[in-house]
């Protein structure tokens, strides 16, 4: 299995880009993506994130940071706050996309594990570190 490359380019993330992972966390949910990604625990696309959230969907989001515009997703966050799903963001689309198993950058994805996943514990660990980050209204 080829080690994949981040690139911590935050040059390009965006303003509203918060909470943003760091690379150890970055690198921690891109493994639990694909992970979940050879088993289809996951959305991926801004339609299918927001119809999954809207019809009741569980999981842990996460956003591409240099989005642009960044208005495609800034709708997301808000989803998740009202519907208690933990997000947050990475720096790269294109690490995203390479993470979740396609060729195309993607913007947003939703990790939906159940409990016969058997990286749940590596899940957990991500979505509680990503959870500290996250601020508290």
């Amino acid at each position: 299995m080829q080690a994949m490359e981040i690139e911590s380019n935050t040059a390009d993330v965006c303003a509203i880009a918060q909470p943003l992972a760091d690379d150890k966390l970055t690198k921690k949910i891109f493994k639990v993506i694909k992970k979940a990604g050879k088993e289809k625990l996951i959305r991926r696309g801004v339609k299918e994130v927001v119809k999954a959230i809207r019809k009741g969907g569980k999981g842990f989001v996460v956003l591409a940071g240099d989005i642009s515009p960044i208005d495609v997703i800034s709708h997301i966050p808000i989803m998740c706050e009202d519907a208690g799903i933990t997000y947050i963001y990475v720096a790269s689309k294109e690490d995203l996309g390479a993470a979740s198993g396609t060729k195309r950058p993607t913007s947003v994805i939703l990790v939906t594990v159940d409990d016969s996943f058997k990286y749940k514990e590596l899940y957990d660990e991500a979505v509680a570190a990503a959870a500290a980050l996250a601020p508290s209204f």
